[in-house]
């Protein structure tokens, strides 16, 4: 129980280490042991999506370009992601931590909070708690599977804890151990604070975790231009936070493409396929979108973007009649050099079911209402076929054999997809 304690342990932290290698090495045996860099592609001008901790010892890590590590790690081996598998592991872990305890908030693909109950909110509990989670990931998920548990009174300082030792760490901050427990850290090392804003805190005169402590909530507040900054201050001091409610704005995807496909024509079948990909994840989600966007970085560094608004739509033949002009348009910008990167965003969504304001005299050439549900339909059709059957068994405007190799769900670390969504 609390009583007497004035500020309890209130969160437990689960961070996994070094996931995504992880899993490829819990999948391949001949890779356990071994340096491992988990690639988007397998060409020394990309970046290493994720490193196994063997790596990391010569300094490989997330970001590190391929041809940098190969230089600092001479066996790296490289391994082409494979999401859907770390999907699949992410739902195994999270179902394995709620045999012990249920998971409150999912941070990431590999992070995981837990809000403590009265009688668990005390140390000896939570220990036994992150030992029991460890011990059940091992032997239930995989060898491989190790995690790093933090434990604190509150979410931000309880993942702040799971950083402080890794791999295969279980730590507690306490707050009456603050700011000693912690003044080793760079201001870089804590969760929301990064290179921008570490040179306004130092010019607010902070710079070190002791300087961070000791100031005021109004200097946090001036450095971070608004309630951040209050919101920061507020948690460093063992506050807890309301979870913010999240509206969804936007639906797109981006794609790094391959050299093959960087001439303008295969870039061409590389966005309708961002664009389709797009455009059923926004279906299954229930929304129409009023807005697109397209933007492409070219290998010489030119940029173009193009953006139109209309009326609501989400068929997917409609949104390739705009995303067409855009293209152009992007293109022209460019001087239809070879492009190297493709974003592909729809803005403006509205529920699908929001009653609209139809135009009395639609003009010449545009579907009527009878026209466009009909192509919803349709468009909806496609979408459970490729469910059903595989992503891109019925595809629009380019040879499915073209686009399998690059049209795959990818993890933002932020968002996990659902199983769903790699068939799309």
């Amino acid at each position: 129980m609390t009583s007497g304690i004035l500020n309890p342990p209130r969160w437990l932290f689960v961070d996994l280490n070094s996931y995504f290698a992880s899993v490829e090495q819990q999948l391949d045996k001949k890779l356990r042991g071994k340096p491992v860099a988990v690639v988007p592609m397998k060409t020394d001008s990309t970046c290493a999506i994720a490193a196994s901790r063997e790596a990391k010892k010569f300094g490989v890590k997330t970001g590190t370009m391929i041809r940098d590590a190969k230089r600092m790690c001479k066996g790296l081996i490289l391994v082409e992601a494979r999401h859907e598998r770390y999907v699949d592991f992410h739902h195994r872990i999270v179902r394995e931590i709620e045999r012990h305890y249920p998971v409150h908030v999912i941070g990431s693909i590999d992070e995981m909070g837990c809000f403590l109950d009265d009688r668990r909110a005390n140390e000896p509990a939570a220990l036994d708690l992150g030992r029991r989670i460890k011990r059940g990931l091992l032997e239930k998920v995989g060898e491989c599977i190790t995690c790093s548990v933090g434990i604190a009174p509150n979410r931000w300082l309880a993942k702040t804890a799971s950083d402080l030792t890794k791999p295969d760490g279980l730590e507690v901050i306490r707050l009456e151990d603050l700011p000693g427990r912690l003044e080793h850290l760079a201001l870089t090392d804590l969760c929301g604070i990064g290179r921008n804003m570490e040179p306004r805190l130092r010019q607010a005169g902070i710079h070190s975790f002791a300087d961070l402590w000791k100031a005021p909530p109004a200097v946090l507040h001036r450095v971070w231009s608004g309630v951040g900054g209050d919101r920061f201050w507020h948690q460093l001091h063992g506050g807890d936070l309301d979870e913010e409610v999240v509206t969804r704005r936007t639906v797109g995807h981006s794609h790094v493409l391959a050299p093959q496909f960087r001439e303008t024509p295969e870039a061409g079948i590389v966005a309708r396929r961002l664009l389709l990909k797009a455009a059923s994840r926004m279906r299954r989600l229930g929304y129409r979108a009023r807005e697109m966007s397209v933007s492409a970085r070219m290998e010489n560094s030119l940029r173009g973007e193009a953006h139109l608004r209309f009326p609501p739509v989400s068929d997917s033949h409609a949104l390739l009649a705009h995303m067409a002009g855009l293209w152009e348009r992007v293109l022209d910008q460019t001087g239809r050099q070879r492009v190297k990167k493709i974003s592909v965003t729809l803005h403006g969504l509205e529920s699908s079911g929001t009653p609209e304001q139809l135009e009395l005299f639609p003009a010449l050439g545009s579907p009527v209402a009878a026209d466009r549900a009909r192509r919803e339909r349709l468009s909806q059709v496609m979408d459970d076929l490729n469910q059903q059957f595989g992503r891109d068994s019925v595809a629009l405007g380019f040879a499915p054999d073209k686009a399998r190799v690059f049209s795959g769900t990818k993890i933002a670390f932020t968002r996990i997809p659902d199983a769903r969504e790699f068939q799309e």
